[in-house]
């Protein structure tokens, strides 16, 4: 065979093999919206509660009662701070795949772990109080119980919609 020839057949082996490999990465497909939390280490809300309850030995109740806007899927994941076993918490995301404004968020950690901040005071039903800020993404209302600290988040884009006494009603139907 000639040079020529041999030449040819390696140039067009080339084309060949890179043309299967851009058509094999045209072929894959974008990781679905829950296939991206999933990456993300959330799971569903029972599983993560499940492990976050075993962690901290104690029972977690959730609102029966969330924000009046439409969400589409719900993910939670537990977070242990194994460097400094300090900041070990439960993450509940609501959100909609379609309005991606509409994000509330619900973090619970250990009393043991808890956080301190300032704002606007309020007094749920128990007596319990709560604290309302606005921070630049989320308004977040946070108070204590069953051993618990709860803070509540709505994304900035709907916080019209979610008040501060909302998220005492809210809190209160824990």
């Amino acid at each position: 065979m000639s040079k020529k020839v041999v030449s040819y057949m390696i140039f067009i082996s080339c084309i060949i093999i890179f043309s299967d490999i851009e058509g094999a990465y045209a072929n894959t497909e974008p990781p679905t919206f829950e296939e991206k939390y999933s990456e993300s280490g959330y799971k569903s809300v029972e599983d993560a509660i499940k492990e976050f309850e075993k962690h901290v030995n104690c029972d977690v109740n959730l609102p029966t009662l969330l924000p009046s806007i439409p969400f589409t899927h719900k993910f939670a994941r537990f977070v242990e701070d194994k460097e400094n076993n300090a900041n070990d918490n439960l993450e509940i995301r609501f959100v909609n795949k379609d309005i991606k404004e509409n994000i509330f968020k619900i973090d619970i950690r250990s009393l043991k772990d808890k956080l301190d901040f300032e704002g606007e005071k309020y007094t749920l039903q128990d007596g319990t109080k709560g604290i309302y800020f606005e921070h630049q993404l989320f308004n977040f209302f946070v108070f204590e119980k069953n051993d618990l600290q709860y803070m509540l988040g709505i994304y900035k884009g709907v916080a019209n919609k979610v008040t501060p006494e909302i998220f005492v009603k809210i809190a209160n139907s824990i």
